[in-house]
């Protein structure tokens, strides 16, 4: 196999000496900790309902309010083309990309369950100055709250629930992140389905609510436990082992907690850990995880159809409520896809899901392309039976992203990183994410309106490129201890030159 790197999963060191059982405590810490995904799914699901909303454009864009009613006078592809309004959407994702380097220290310094904490408290503000906003500029203050809340969340959620789980169902634990994003987005869908009617302030009901899913991440929060990792690398090693034997129901955990100090002893050694990213022993773990997964994650198309699903349902035909009707079967189909990947990831790994997905995706978006190149443009209206095939197409393609890219894009970067460089490491996957997040959502309409059906082939080309990337480079991680992973590089048919034991920085 390409991918190359598969080790036993029992490990190199202690891995098959760990023991667990389920607790009541464990499914309390990981629920609570997986609601940052919440926040973020709330929020990449109600933008796009707003910004097709008539009464929101009227307040704060009324030259393409004009533009929108004036739909035979121009291409539809670019019927939403206009700047300020795409910085509505991606303000958000350049605050959260500067956070996740705050985020980084304190989550590191002050642990994972801060970093939360904090996430929910901003993100709070920015939902209630949205909900509240007057002109332009509170609308885009309150994005950037917004943004901090996600770069604090995103970058702590992921090693929270990494890190809590162990190595055989890290997979559908870790996936519990994207199951509450992809269940904030559906429920932002049918918020917006239901506030299009209330006339003219629904779009305030709708940014306003973000504030509850804030509300229960920081009250949950408060009681949520820290993690052993973390504990045992602020030097609380007493309470570390109280609480690792709690979330692994047993106390036989001698050989774990071994590890996570054998681990904690190399961080303290790490000094820098962001310029420890670039040396050469971490140089896999920076290109696969740090850059490349969450970069592809952005590229695969999936986040601009999520962003802008009514919109281009509207763009496509459909009217303003069944454009969000449309969306909101979309959304549906990713919380069904993430279930699907939690309950097979861990049986035939990640890689399988990233390959066989790939294909589905690129034969969806090609589907598409050719649709609009002969039913869509220059006013027209497309057939109904057209409108439909594109919402099915759509649908597939959400369901194929949703068991691959959607989440194991959170997941597998989250694996790959050594304690010592794990939380640097997080936020520089949150900032690529975050930069390739903001660039799409900033370029995605004007790129519709200039490229045409030509935006899908793109796309269609870039998960070829990212499927071929996954093929080669990234070996197999499932049931593999996460103290344990470096020892895939080690093994791996091309990342050994950089990382085995023979080599050097």
């Amino acid at each position: 196999m390409a991918g190359g790197g598969v080790v036993d999963p029992k490990g190199g060191g202690r891995a098959h000496l760990y023991e667990y059982r389920i607790t009541p405590y464990f499914i309390f810490a990981c629920i609570v900790g997986s609601l940052g995904g919440s926040l973020f799914g709330y929020d990449l699901g109600v933008s796009g309902g707003v910004t097709s909303m008539d009464d929101f454009l009227v307040e704060f864009f009324p030259s393409i309010y004009e533009r929108k009613q004036d739909h035979l006078r121009e291409t539809d592809y670019c019927k939403y083309d206009n700047q300020l309004l795409t910085l509505f959407t991606s303000s958000l994702y350049f605050a959260a990309l500067v956070s996740t380097f705050g985020a980084s220290h304190v989550t590191r310094n002050k642990g994972r369950r801060a970093s939360i904490i904090c996430g929910s408290i901003s993100f709070f503000a920015g939902a209630i100055l949205n909900a509240s906003a007057q002109n332009i500029a509170m609308l885009i203050i309150g994005r950037l709250l917004l943004g901090v809340g996600i770069g604090f969340g995103n970058q702590a959620v992921p090693l929270y629930l990494s890190e809590m789980a162990p190595a055989k169902i890290r997979g559908v634990v870790n996936q519990l992140f994207q199951l509450t994003t992809c269940l904030g987005i559906l429920i932002a869908n049918f918020v917006n389905y239901g506030v299009e009617r209330i006339h003219p302030w629904g779009w305030r009901l709708s940014l306003g609510l973000a504030a509850a899913p804030a509300t229960v991440m920081f009250v949950g929060g408060l009681f949520l436990p820290e993690t052993p990792n973390s504990l045992v690398e602020q030097g609380r090693l007493e309470e570390g082992r109280r609480v690792l034997e709690k979330v692994r129901g047993t106390t036989k955990v001698e050989a774990e907690f071994q590890d996570l100090i054998d681990a904690s002893n190399a961080a303290k050694a790490i000094k820098h850990p962001f310029r420890n990213l670039l040396s050469r022993k971490n140089r896999p773990q920076l290109i696969v995880g740090a850059i490349g997964i969450p970069a592809f994650q952005q590229l695969t198309g999936n986040n601009s159809i999520l962003f802008y699903a009514p919109v281009i349902f509207q763009s496509l035909g459909f009217g303003s409520g069944a454009a969000l009707y449309s969306s909101a079967i979309t959304s549906a189909a990713l919380v069904l896809a993430t279930l699907i990947s939690m309950a097979l990831v861990d049986k035939f790994g990640r890689r399988a899901f990233f390959l066989e997905a790939g294909c589905e995706l690129i034969c969806c978006f090609v589907a598409v392309a050719i649709t609009l190149a002969l039913k869509f443009g220059e006013g027209k209206t497309i057939p109904k039976g057209t409108g439909i095939f594109l919402v099915i197409v759509i649908c597939i393609f959400v369901l194929a992203y949703g068991r691959s890219w959607g989440p194991l894009g959170w997941l597998v970067p989250s694996e790959l990183f050594p304690l010592e460089t794990r939380s640097a490491g997080q936020s520089v996957v949150v900032c690529v994410n975050m930069i390739f997040t903001a660039l799409i959502a900033q370029c995605f309409l004007a790129a519709l309106c200039h490229l045409k059906y030509g935006i899908f082939l793109l796309f269609a080309g870039l998960i070829f490129t990212m499927s071929c990337f996954i093929y080669f480079l990234l070996p197999e991680t499932k049931q593999v201890p996460i103290e344990e992973i470096y020892l895939l590089w080690e093994n791996h048919w091309f990342w050994k030159r950089y990382c085995g034991p023979d080599q050097k920085d």
